[in-house]
């Protein structure tokens, strides 16, 4: 079942426009994962060196999601993206075991941010398709997630490149939505 079918089905308002805000480390995935999402080919992605932007539109539903690159020195601009965003997806490679103190301080410095308040997040522990990934359970451990006492938050295992466990993350974001219509 494509993004749009799901959103369809559990969205209440479909003339809403609904903005999600797509961050994570450089390498975690977002790219791949924004592409699966779109059902654009993900055999060939380049690291994001900006931000990207992808627009569905059918039947008056319109979803917004911004890919903003990870690299170290485009994070302090994160933030001139955070005005009225409606979801947070945090993707971690859960491969890189080296990074998990990094992309642990990068997501606690989100969930301070004023504009963020209160906006659900949802982690995508990407990469699960390889031998040496973190589980979900490990990586909400790593990321403090129990410790989120101020807005929904769910962490989903995934494959970016297989599309395995996305479908759930997008499910549990349009019933966030829901919620707040």
């Amino acid at each position: 079942m494509g993004l749009l079918a799901i959103l369809r089905r559990l969205k209440s308002s479909p003339e809403k426009e609904l903005r999600i805000l797509l961050l994570g480390l450089d390498n975690a995935g977002k790219t791949t994962l924004m592409k699966k999402l779109s059902g654009e080919d993900v055999t060939h992605v380049t690291p994001t060196q900006g931000f990207n932007i992808k627009t569905v539109s059918a039947e008056g539903f319109k979803l917004n999601v911004w890919d903003i690159g990870g690299q170290k020195k485009i994070r302090p601009y994160w933030r001139n993206y955070f005005e009225n965003t409606d979801v947070l997806i945090y993707v971690v490679d859960s491969s890189d075991r080296k990074r998990m103190d990094e992309t642990s301080f990068e997501l606690s410095e989100l969930l301070v941010e004023d504009q963020l308040h209160a906006v659900p997040v949802l982690v995508y522990a990407n990469k699960q398709d390889l031998a040496t990934a973190a589980t979900a359970a490990e990586v909400a451990q790593s990321l403090a997630l129990q410790t989120i006492k101020d807005r929904q938050w769910q962490i989903q295992s995934c494959s970016a490149t297989s599309g395995d466990g996305i479908k759930e993350g997008i499910e549990w974001i349009a019933q966030q939505t829901m919620k707040k219509n």
